[in-house]
């Protein structure tokens, strides 16, 4: 057993692929102990060979001597035509598989089999293409569809980007660019952190050095919220930027603006900045230890921070100053307070009211005239108006 191991494997789709001749691997994002995270491609007779080579190593585990003793989850054997329609309704199944898979005991889930079968090839980070064939259609598994991937209907055509500044990569799970670069965007983290490839590379790509290409702004960005979002802070950073906040571990802070390149705009009582949300949880979540040991990385870089970044859109990016942010901050909290206060007064005022109602003495009921003599006679019996008169 080598001393790498899986922490997560994910299912994030499959290609269709017409080279050498057409055929369809899944896309698994593979996440290891030491924090890096690879995409892996497989066709589905390879896992099933993978999965049967399994069973035989642990046949206890697999039931092959008491069918109660099992605890390697299933797998259905490949048909005889994998076409689409199959590829795509295995997705459940698969993905189950892969989550059992990794949480099965340290001596199945560790070992070199398992290892070295979800480990990078060089075909993963190099796949073999023809430039006459057309390329891969990717169908990417959306995040609400886990649990029914037949919702999947078409291709999903990825988002091309242009890369504005050339970029180092720092890791080896990271990827170099050039000024100038087009890439296809896999995966967009909210850590700002994006999964993208670039012909035959593919990697890890900072989401401010990338820009779209129909305008110089994010469609899917989101607009301001003030009324703001309660996080807790998990790891601390001291700004650099003067418009960056300093805040320390356990700081209860509130999110007003989720922006895509993972720097967030954060309230601190009155005062706003950005900070790197990938130091941040959201309260009441259960602080994990993946989720810990991935705050040991760095933060993403900022825009702004970026020299010699060359756009080729003629208008800047739409950018919301922090004396914006902490106005509006303050406005809506002042408004909510007199919201609050108003409330309140009318609240006091109906106590006011009803306490004069209250401590009045209750009205006596009246009582009635007596009757006169003719209205006894005429209306009382012989007995009733003898007694009476």
């Amino acid at each position: 057993m080598g001393d790498s191991f899986i922490r997560h494997i994910e299912l994030l789709g499959y290609e269709k692929r017409f080279f050498p001749s057409q055929h369809y691997v899944y896309m698994f994002l593979v996440k290891w102990n030491d924090l890096t995270e690879k995409v892996v491609y497989r066709r589905f007779t390879e896992i099933y060979e993978f999965h049967k080579a399994l069973k035989e190593m642990f046949p206890i585990e697999s039931g092959d001597i008491n069918t109660e003793n099992r605890i390697i989850p299933h797998l259905p054997a490949p048909k005889w035509f994998d076409g689409q329609r199959s590829t795509e309704n295995r997705q459940g199944t698969l993905a189950e598989y892969c989550y059992a898979l990794v949480n099965l005991p340290h001596k199945i889930s560790r070992c070199l089999h398992v290892v070295n079968f979800f480990k990078v090839r060089h075909d993963d980070m190099n796949p073999v293409t023809d430039s006459q064939i057309k390329k891969p259609e990717v169908f990417l598994l959306p995040k609400d569809s886990k649990k029914n991937p037949t919702d999947i209907t078409g291709p999903i055509v990825l988002q091309t980007y242009r890369a504005i500044a050339d970029y180092e990569k720092s890791s080896t799970s990271e990827m170099a660019l050039k000024a100038g670069d087009m890439v296809d965007v896999v995966e967009k983290s909210e850590n700002g952190w994006w999964f993208c490839q670039l012909k035959n590379k593919r990697g890890w790509v900072p989401a401010a050095y990338l820009e779209p290409l129909d305008g110089p702004d994010e469609s899917e960005e989101q607009e301001p919220n003030y009324a703001g979002e309660a996080y807790v802070v998990q790891k601390s950073y001291t700004a650099v930027e003067e418009d960056e906040l300093t805040l320390k571990e356990g700081d209860a802070i509130e999110v007003i603006h989720k922006l895509l390149d993972g720097w967030w705009v954060v309230r601190k009582d009155e005062t706003t900045g950005y900070y790197p949300s990938m130091y941040l949880q959201k309260a009441g979540e259960v602080n994990t230890s993946v989720k810990s040991e991935l705050r040991n990385r760095g933060a993403p870089p900022r825009r702004s921070t970026i020299r010699n970044a060359k756009s080729i859109h003629r208008q800047g990016r739409k950018k919301i100053s922090q004396e914006t942010y902490r106005r509006n901050s303050k406005k809506y909290i002042q408004n909510q307070r007199n919201a609050r206060g108003n409330s309140q007064n009318k609240a006091n005022v109906i106590i006011e009211k009803n306490e004069p109602e209250d401590n009045k003495p209750k009205a006596q009921p009246a009582v009635p005239p007596r009757p006169s003599k003719d209205l006894i006679l005429n209306r009382c019996t012989e007995s009733t108006w003898r007694k009476i008169l």
